[in-house]
Protein backbone atom coordinates (compact mmCIF):
# COMPACT_ATOMS: atom_id res chain seq x y z
CA UNK A 1 0.00 0.00 0.00
CA UNK A 2 3.01 2.42 -0.08
CA UNK A 3 3.25 3.01 -3.00
CA UNK A 4 -0.28 4.51 -3.51
CA UNK A 5 -1.12 7.90 -3.31
CA UNK A 6 -1.97 10.32 -0.78
CA UNK A 7 -5.43 12.35 -1.60
CA UNK A 8 -5.05 16.01 -0.48
CA UNK A 9 -8.35 17.95 -0.56
CA UNK A 10 -9.36 21.67 -0.25
CA UNK A 11 -12.40 23.88 -0.95
CA UNK A 12 -10.11 25.10 -4.06
CA UNK A 13 -6.53 26.53 -4.92
CA UNK A 14 -5.40 27.33 -1.74
CA UNK A 15 -4.50 23.71 -1.17
CA UNK A 16 -2.11 23.56 -3.75
CA UNK A 17 0.13 25.20 -1.56
CA UNK A 18 -0.06 22.04 0.76
CA UNK A 19 0.51 19.99 -2.15
CA UNK A 20 3.38 21.98 -3.23
CA UNK A 21 5.62 21.65 -0.14
CA UNK A 22 4.58 17.80 -0.22
CA UNK A 23 5.95 17.75 -3.76
CA UNK A 24 8.88 19.65 -1.91
CA UNK A 25 9.38 17.59 0.72
CA UNK A 26 8.08 14.25 -0.50
CA UNK A 27 8.82 14.02 -3.84
CA UNK A 28 8.57 9.97 -4.14
CA UNK A 29 4.79 10.74 -3.25
CA UNK A 30 2.26 10.38 -4.97
CA UNK A 31 -0.64 13.06 -4.83
CA UNK A 32 -4.15 12.87 -5.89
CA UNK A 33 -5.56 16.41 -5.14
CA UNK A 34 -8.86 17.60 -5.40
CA UNK A 35 -9.94 21.70 -5.42
CA UNK A 36 -13.91 21.85 -4.25
CA UNK A 37 -14.20 24.81 -6.73
CA UNK A 38 -17.59 24.71 -7.18
CA UNK A 39 -18.53 25.17 -3.59
CA UNK A 40 -15.84 27.39 -2.76
CA UNK A 41 -15.19 28.79 -0.31
CA UNK A 42 -16.20 27.33 2.69
CA UNK A 43 -15.11 29.70 5.35
CA UNK A 44 -18.78 31.18 5.88
CA UNK A 45 -20.20 27.68 5.63
CA UNK A 46 -22.07 25.50 8.48
CA UNK A 47 -20.21 22.99 10.12
CA UNK A 48 -23.19 20.14 8.73
CA UNK A 49 -22.55 21.25 5.40
CA UNK A 50 -18.73 21.39 5.95
CA UNK A 51 -18.76 18.21 7.25
CA UNK A 52 -20.88 16.38 4.09
CA UNK A 53 -19.21 18.23 1.46
CA UNK A 54 -15.82 15.99 3.22
CA UNK A 55 -17.50 12.80 3.42
CA UNK A 56 -18.53 13.16 -0.26
CA UNK A 57 -14.68 14.17 -1.03
CA UNK A 58 -13.05 11.48 0.98
CA UNK A 59 -15.41 8.73 -0.42
CA UNK A 60 -13.84 10.08 -4.06
CA UNK A 61 -10.20 9.81 -3.11
CA UNK A 62 -11.19 6.63 -2.12
CA UNK A 63 -11.99 5.47 -5.21
CA UNK A 64 -8.33 6.69 -6.13
CA UNK A 65 -6.73 3.58 -3.55
CA UNK A 66 -5.64 6.92 -1.51
CA UNK A 67 -3.32 5.42 1.57
CA UNK A 68 -3.56 8.60 3.52
CA UNK A 69 -5.57 11.91 3.72
CA UNK A 70 -4.86 15.50 3.88
CA UNK A 71 -7.33 17.65 4.85
CA UNK A 72 -5.52 20.66 3.21
CA UNK A 73 -8.35 23.25 4.38
CA UNK A 74 -8.40 24.72 7.76
CA UNK A 75 -12.13 25.48 7.78
CA UNK A 76 -12.33 21.14 7.04
CA UNK A 77 -9.50 20.85 9.54
CA UNK A 78 -11.35 22.82 12.22
CA UNK A 79 -15.15 21.46 11.18
CA UNK A 80 -15.01 18.14 10.22
CA UNK A 81 -11.67 16.78 11.10
CA UNK A 82 -12.35 15.06 14.48
CA UNK A 83 -15.82 13.87 13.07
CA UNK A 84 -14.48 12.16 9.83
CA UNK A 85 -11.32 10.56 11.29
CA UNK A 86 -13.21 7.68 13.53
CA UNK A 87 -14.41 7.19 10.62
CA UNK A 88 -11.84 5.76 8.23
CA UNK A 89 -9.03 3.25 7.56
CA UNK A 90 -6.57 5.01 6.88
CA UNK A 91 -4.24 7.84 8.56
CA UNK A 92 -5.98 11.22 8.49
CA UNK A 93 -4.17 14.75 8.90
CA UNK A 94 -5.31 18.57 8.72
CA UNK A 95 -3.27 21.72 8.69
CA UNK A 96 -4.21 22.98 11.91
CA UNK A 97 -2.62 21.34 14.64
CA UNK A 98 1.33 21.04 12.84
CA UNK A 99 0.61 25.14 12.57
CA UNK A 100 -0.21 25.32 15.75
CA UNK A 101 2.41 23.72 17.21
CA UNK A 102 4.94 25.36 16.00
CA UNK A 103 3.48 28.91 16.96
CA UNK A 104 3.33 27.50 19.88
CA UNK A 105 7.21 26.52 20.21
CA UNK A 106 8.52 29.48 18.74
CA UNK A 107 6.63 32.43 20.17
CA UNK A 108 8.85 34.72 21.76
CA UNK A 109 6.40 37.42 23.19
CA UNK A 110 3.72 34.64 24.02
CA UNK A 111 1.47 36.63 22.16
CA UNK A 112 0.20 34.90 18.54
CA UNK A 113 -1.88 36.42 15.94
CA UNK A 114 -4.08 34.15 13.62
CA UNK A 115 -5.78 34.95 10.07
CA UNK A 116 -8.38 32.80 8.57
CA UNK A 117 -11.86 32.69 7.35
CA UNK A 118 -14.93 33.32 9.12
CA UNK A 119 -15.29 29.21 9.99
CA UNK A 120 -11.91 28.73 10.85
CA UNK A 121 -11.97 31.91 13.28
CA UNK A 122 -15.37 31.38 14.49
CA UNK A 123 -14.23 27.47 15.44
CA UNK A 124 -11.80 29.47 17.98
CA UNK A 125 -9.33 25.63 16.87
CA UNK A 126 -6.08 27.63 16.98
CA UNK A 127 -7.00 29.59 20.27
CA UNK A 128 -7.83 25.82 21.61
CA UNK A 129 -4.49 24.44 20.02
CA UNK A 130 -2.45 26.28 20.89
CA UNK A 131 -3.63 26.42 24.12
CA UNK A 132 -2.81 22.72 24.41
CA UNK A 133 0.81 23.39 24.03
CA UNK A 134 1.01 26.68 26.49
CA UNK A 135 -1.69 27.84 28.34
CA UNK A 136 -0.57 30.94 28.84
CA UNK A 137 0.15 32.09 25.41
CA UNK A 138 -2.03 34.70 24.06
CA UNK A 139 -3.82 34.58 20.81
CA UNK A 140 -5.05 37.13 18.67
CA UNK A 141 -7.50 35.83 15.82
CA UNK A 142 -8.77 37.99 13.09
CA UNK A 143 -11.40 36.61 10.24
CA UNK A 144 -10.02 38.06 6.82
CA UNK A 145 -12.92 36.62 4.52
CA UNK A 146 -12.01 38.96 1.57
CA UNK A 147 -8.25 37.35 0.74
CA UNK A 148 -9.80 33.91 -0.28
CA UNK A 149 -11.74 35.02 -3.25
CA UNK A 150 -9.06 37.76 -4.34
CA UNK A 151 -6.62 35.22 -4.30
CA UNK A 152 -9.01 32.80 -6.20
CA UNK A 153 -9.32 35.80 -8.54
CA UNK A 154 -5.76 35.47 -9.15
CA UNK A 155 -5.05 39.39 -7.73
CA UNK A 156 -1.93 38.23 -5.68
CA UNK A 157 -0.10 41.70 -6.09
CA UNK A 158 -3.03 44.03 -6.85
CA UNK A 159 -3.21 47.38 -5.31
CA UNK A 160 -6.70 46.46 -4.11
CA UNK A 161 -5.18 43.10 -2.60
CA UNK A 162 -2.92 45.45 -0.64
CA UNK A 163 -5.30 47.48 1.17
CA UNK A 164 -7.83 45.03 1.90
CA UNK A 165 -4.62 43.27 3.71
CA UNK A 166 -3.40 45.89 5.48
CA UNK A 167 -6.47 46.75 6.60
CA UNK A 168 -7.04 43.59 8.04
CA UNK A 169 -3.98 43.12 9.70
CA UNK A 170 -4.26 46.58 11.34
CA UNK A 171 -4.84 45.27 14.72
CA UNK A 172 -1.77 43.15 14.96
CA UNK A 173 0.56 46.27 13.92
CA UNK A 174 -0.88 47.67 16.83
CA UNK A 175 0.05 44.61 19.57
CA UNK A 176 3.50 43.14 21.02
CA UNK A 177 2.45 39.92 18.28
CA UNK A 178 5.33 38.27 17.27
CA UNK A 179 4.20 35.27 15.44
CA UNK A 180 1.41 35.28 12.87
CA UNK A 181 -0.25 31.91 11.55
CA UNK A 182 -1.64 31.57 7.98
CA UNK A 183 -4.44 29.85 9.21
CA UNK A 184 -5.71 29.37 5.75
CA UNK A 185 -3.87 27.63 2.74
CA UNK A 186 -4.27 30.38 0.20
CA UNK A 187 -2.71 33.02 2.63
CA UNK A 188 0.78 31.69 2.04
CA UNK A 189 0.08 33.09 -2.07
CA UNK A 190 0.19 36.07 0.06
CA UNK A 191 3.34 35.95 1.71
CA UNK A 192 5.39 38.53 0.94
CA UNK A 193 3.38 41.02 1.32
CA UNK A 194 2.06 40.01 3.84
CA UNK A 195 5.51 40.46 5.12
CA UNK A 196 5.93 43.76 3.96
CA UNK A 197 2.66 44.73 5.73
CA UNK A 198 4.19 43.22 8.94
CA UNK A 199 7.85 43.77 9.21
CA UNK A 200 9.95 41.15 9.68
CA UNK A 201 9.32 41.13 13.45
CA UNK A 202 6.61 38.89 13.12
CA UNK A 203 7.49 35.44 12.23
CA UNK A 204 4.91 34.56 9.66
CA UNK A 205 3.80 30.46 10.33
CA UNK A 206 3.08 28.81 7.07
CA UNK A 207 0.97 25.57 7.51
CA UNK A 208 0.90 23.90 4.91
CA UNK A 209 5.15 23.83 5.20
CA UNK A 210 4.49 22.20 8.80
CA UNK A 211 1.90 20.15 7.71
CA UNK A 212 4.18 18.62 4.86
CA UNK A 213 6.47 17.73 7.23
CA UNK A 214 3.97 16.43 9.70
CA UNK A 215 2.69 14.12 6.51
CA UNK A 216 6.51 12.83 6.27
CA UNK A 217 5.83 11.72 10.37
CA UNK A 218 2.78 10.26 9.62
CA UNK A 219 3.37 7.93 6.60
CA UNK A 220 6.69 6.67 8.85
CA UNK A 221 4.75 6.00 11.62
CA UNK A 222 2.52 4.11 9.44
CA UNK A 223 5.21 1.98 7.71
CA UNK A 224 3.68 4.06 3.84
CA UNK A 225 6.81 6.05 2.89
CA UNK A 226 7.21 5.44 -0.74
CA UNK A 227 10.52 4.74 -0.98
CA UNK A 228 10.45 5.06 -4.96
CA UNK A 229 11.75 1.11 -5.36
CA UNK A 230 8.73 0.43 -7.18
CA UNK A 231 5.60 2.14 -8.69
CA UNK A 232 2.11 1.38 -8.81
CA UNK A 233 -0.38 1.89 -12.17
CA UNK A 234 -1.41 5.72 -12.38
CA UNK A 235 0.59 8.84 -12.98
CA UNK A 236 2.57 10.47 -10.16
CA UNK A 237 0.43 13.95 -9.74
CA UNK A 238 -3.31 13.66 -10.34
CA UNK A 239 -5.88 16.75 -10.20
CA UNK A 240 -9.59 16.62 -9.76
CA UNK A 241 -11.75 19.76 -9.51
CA UNK A 242 -15.89 20.17 -9.00
CA UNK A 243 -15.70 23.12 -11.65
CA UNK A 244 -13.81 25.51 -13.43
CA UNK A 245 -11.15 23.35 -14.33
CA UNK A 246 -9.26 25.12 -17.34
CA UNK A 247 -9.36 28.02 -14.73
CA UNK A 248 -7.90 25.93 -12.15
CA UNK A 249 -5.18 24.33 -14.03
CA UNK A 250 -3.73 27.66 -15.47
CA UNK A 251 -3.25 28.65 -11.48
CA UNK A 252 -1.83 25.69 -10.97
CA UNK A 253 0.69 25.86 -13.24
CA UNK A 254 1.32 29.44 -12.03
CA UNK A 255 2.58 28.16 -8.41
CA UNK A 256 3.42 24.16 -8.70
CA UNK A 257 7.09 23.25 -9.64
CA UNK A 258 5.60 21.52 -12.11
CA UNK A 259 3.06 21.81 -15.00
CA UNK A 260 0.37 19.84 -15.15
CA UNK A 261 -1.25 19.16 -18.17
CA UNK A 262 -4.93 18.31 -17.30
CA UNK A 263 -7.43 18.20 -14.94
CA UNK A 264 -10.43 16.59 -14.52
CA UNK A 265 -13.95 17.22 -13.42
CA UNK A 266 -15.84 15.64 -11.22
CA UNK A 267 -19.62 15.75 -10.50
CA UNK A 268 -18.46 15.72 -6.42
CA UNK A 269 -22.46 15.71 -5.29
CA UNK A 270 -23.01 11.83 -6.56
CA UNK A 271 -20.57 10.44 -3.94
Amino acid sequence: MKYEPVGVFDSGVGGLTVAREIMRQLPKERIVYFGDTARVPYGSKSQETIIRYSRQIIRFLKTRNVKAIVVACNTASAFALDTIQPELDIPIIGVVKPGAKIAAETTRSGKVGVIGTEGTIRSRIYTETIAKHDPNIQVMAKACPLLVPLVEEGWLKDKITVEVATRYLQPFLESDVDTLIMGCTHYPLLRSMLRRILGNQVNLVNPAYETARGLKRLLQDNDLVNDGKCTADGKHYEFYVSDAAEKFMEFANNILPYDIDNTQLIHIEEY
